[in-house]
């Protein structure tokens, strides 16, 4: 009668242990899903976006990135960590996409934060600096600056400090960034050249010289001079295909 008892009671607490580990690997798998749900890959060339992203087709730049106010409890590793923007707020930079932490830490267990996550993706604080470009960015020449675009936000190389900046466009680039349709000369002093063999940024600019002044020699055509707007249309039709195809050869998408 002992005996009995005694493997009664083992196989009760076998099939205890036994429903434990079941519990665990479970919980475990779901743990895994969730994390994987909540940081799909963004910022890549994609035919469709995941859930929770959109399509950034400015510039041309066909790239998908997660929705501004969505919420996760933890951004995806391997980006920036302790950015803090002008406005004391602390963000997190992976990618193209920014994420602003939502309160302070006496404020985390908050049910709403403790539900839907710590992190929303938001715009990028204007005025931070960071030490890299998104992977995937286009260049945007504005008069004689080159702008580093990606998911709505601009930056600019800060030789001094030697890292980009986050700053607001100028006036006049949001408008035309509206379309991705190519800039036809005659109506646009402006190229736009997105470099395709993943030119680093002082190439970049080195290219856009060169080819600048080879099209004014070529062309007799300057659209810095003053008197730009008298030169004949022919020469500045002249200038913009030398600018394009230079741009072109050198390994870039000319629009």
């Amino acid at each position: 009668m002992y005996i009995d008892r005694v493997r009664g009671a083992q196989l009760i607490s076998m099939r205890i242990l036994e429903y434990r580990r079941v519990v665990v690997s479970v919980c475990a798998v779901t743990a895994a899903v969730t994390a994987i749900a909540q940081a799909p890959t963004a910022g890549a060339p994609a035919t469709h976006g995941g859930e929770h992203q959109h399509l950034d087709s400015r510039f041309g730049h066909n790239r998908y990135y997660y929705d501004r106010g969505y919420a996760v409890h933890s951004p995806p590793d391997g980006g920036l960590a302790n950015l803090h923007g002008p406005d004391g707020q602390r963000y997190y930079f992976h990618g193209a996409d920014w994420y602003r932490w939502k309160g302070s830490w006496d404020q985390s267990w908050h049910w709403q934060r403790w539900w839907h996550g710590g992190w929303v993706v938001s715009a990028a604080p204007a005025g931070v600096f960071v030490p890299l470009l998104p992977p995937a960015y286009t260049m945007v020449w504005w008069g004689r600056t080159p702008y580093y675009y990606a998911n709505d936000t601009y930056y600019v190389w800060d030789a001094a400090r030697n890292e980009y900046q986050v700053v607001a466009p100028p006036p006049g680039l949001e408008a035309a960034g509206t379309t991705p349709a190519p800039v036809t000369p005659g109506a646009s002093d402006q190229l736009f050249a997105d470099p395709t063999k993943g030119q680093p940024p002082d190439q970049q600019a080195r290219d856009r010289t060169e080819c600048n002044q080879w099209s004014v020699s070529e062309s007799g055509y300057d659209p810095t001079a003053p008197n730009a707007a008298a030169q004949s249309h022919d020469k500045r039709d002249a200038y913009f295909r030398a600018q394009a195809a230079c741009l072109d050869a050198r390994g870039y998408a000319v629009k």
